[in-house]
């Protein structure tokens, strides 16, 4: 649809394009014929006696109102001009010759000669308004056509993104539906667990990984909803993070926070934000294949900024997948969708106003994601 759009506003384009070429020439041809008489209705009031009538050669003369006229004779004197706008501070003779030579040098003059004498005048001509501005009309049809082709993909993409959000949203709030009533049977088996085995120190991880399932439905359900953001310790969020990670990443992974020791206070909604930093780490530990490796989450205060900052020692990214990484669908793994960073971008822009990038990668050394968000 996009490719018939161009050719469509390309074909018009050209078309406009020459149609005006062709009728530009026509006018310029029709101005040069103009010219061409009115230069003879000069030789011939030149040249009249007092027998002559001139009433049809003066109807000629005074016919033109709409061409600059600048008439030179044999010695580049000015003999007579029209319809020239002169500039108030310029001098009239010296602007006029100048004007004059600069027509005859473009070509736009006509000598009148005069019988039994070596004396003649050259009739200098300059287009007139009205062909100047046709001269201009196709840019501008040109540059209306490559707006409203700009304007139309513009809104054919804001349409298609549009619907690609109805997609994921309905998907979203279709998997917290589904999962919601297994997750009700599954905390109620846990507390039957816990009274037939009271000193089972398994049932209470079961029962956190139960209650963890249960914030994972409750983030997808408000996929598509403006969650309320309230002030809450941004100390607090990464420590949750880091305590999670711990227990479902490999010994060899080590994950490590370095923050202030004073709470840095932010306005958001805890959980979706604790889902973007979980979502960051699980990357850098693919990223780690199985290997030994090292994530620091840093917490950073810059002025009106908080910034949270994940570094990684996995495989980095190449430096021309930098600009796909949050682009839906796009991986680099085997298995996913491409889903995740996708709605960690939406989560930090859209729902806390944030911003999120890469602010650093090095295949074979790592990468640095980067959140800033404002200050509560």
């Amino acid at each position: 649809m996009k490719l018939w759009l161009v050719v469509a506003a390309v074909v018009i384009a050209v078309t406009s394009l020459l149609v005006s070429h062709y009728l530009v020439r026509d006018l310029q041809r029709e101005e040069r014929a103009k010219m061409e008489m009115w230069a003879q209705a000069m030789r011939a009031l030149s040249e009249a006696d007092e027998n002559t009538d001139l009433s049809l050669v003066m109807a000629v003369i005074e016919e033109n109102h709409t061409i600059p006229i600048v008439v030179l004779d044999v010695d580049g004197n000015i003999a007579d001009y029209r319809n020239t706008d002169i500039p108030s501070s310029a001098d009239t003779i010296a602007f006029l010759a100048a004007y004059g030579r600069r027509l005859q040098e473009a070509g736009n003059s006509i000598r009148i000669d005069f019988d039994d004498s070596d004396y003649y005048q050259l009739v200098c001509y300059d287009e007139s308004t009205m062909l100047k501005r046709l001269t201009q009309w196709p840019y501008v049809q040109l540059g209306i056509v490559m707006i409203f082709v700009v304007v139309a993909i513009f809104a054919l993409l804001s349409s298609k993104r549009a619907e690609q959000n109805k997609v994921w949203v309905g998907l979203s709030k279709e998997t917290a539906h589904q999962l919601g009533t297994p997750i009700s049977s599954l905390m109620a088996w846990v507390e039957v667990l816990k009274e037939s085995y009271p000193d089972d120190d398994l049932i209470p991880e079961m029962e956190q990984d139960v209650r963890r399932l249960e914030r994972i439905a409750e983030r997808f359900s408000k996929i598509g909803s403006l969650p309320e953001p309230v002030d809450a310790s941004m100390n607090e969020v990464l420590d949750h993070v880091i305590a999670y990670m711990d227990k479902r990443t490999s010994q060899k992974v080590r994950i490590t926070g370095h923050y202030p020791t004073e709470p840095v206070i932010v306005r958001m909604n805890a959980s979706l934000f604790e889902w973007v930093i979980e979502n960051l780490c699980k990357n850098a530990v693919d990223a780690m294949e199985g290997g030994q490796g090292k994530i620091d989450l840093w917490l950073l205060e810059e002025g009106d900024t908080v910034a949270v900052e994940v570094v990684d020692t996995g495989k980095g990214i190449r430096s021309r997948d930098i600009k796909n990484v949050f682009r839906p669908g796009f991986t680099t793994k085997k298995r996913g969708w491409g889903l995740g960073l996708s709605l960690a971008k939406r989560i930090v822009e859209e729902y806390h106003k944030g911003h999120i990038y890469v602010k650093s990668s090095e295949v074979g050394r790592g990468t640095t994601f980067r959140i800033e968000l404002k200050r509560s």
